[in-house]
């Protein structure tokens, strides 16, 4: 069997643009109901916590770690802790977490 990977590149282009490019041709004024508006704004923040909320709990190799790590994640967060901050005391717990349960 032979493959044309052009081909499917194409088509994988050509969808991407499409999907990118019917909102834009579809909607030619200002969006005013108020409840679509508001649903638009947080479309990007949902889609970006479903994809990264998952992936937190898989990144290491245990479960229990990575949910240490994203407890004390959420906790500096609610704080109003910068990301820098967040970030490298989520990863110094999971690697304490690590290290304990390796020791145990």
């Amino acid at each position: 069997m032979i493959h044309n990977y052009a081909a499917y590149v194409f088509v994988m282009a050509f969808v991407t643009y499409l999907i990118r490019v019917i909102p834009f041709v579809a909607v030619t004024g200002k969006i005013k109901n108020r409840f679509f508006r508001s649903f638009l704004y947080y479309v990007p923040y949902t889609v970006l916590t479903a994809m990264t909320v998952p992936a937190i709990f898989f990144a290491t190799g245990s479960v229990v770690s990575a949910a240490a790590g994203f407890v004390v994640a959420m906790a500096l967060a609610l704080m109003n802790r910068g990301l820098i901050t967040v970030a490298l005391s989520a990863s110094a717990m999971v690697l304490v977490v690590d290290l304990a349960m390796s020791c145990l």
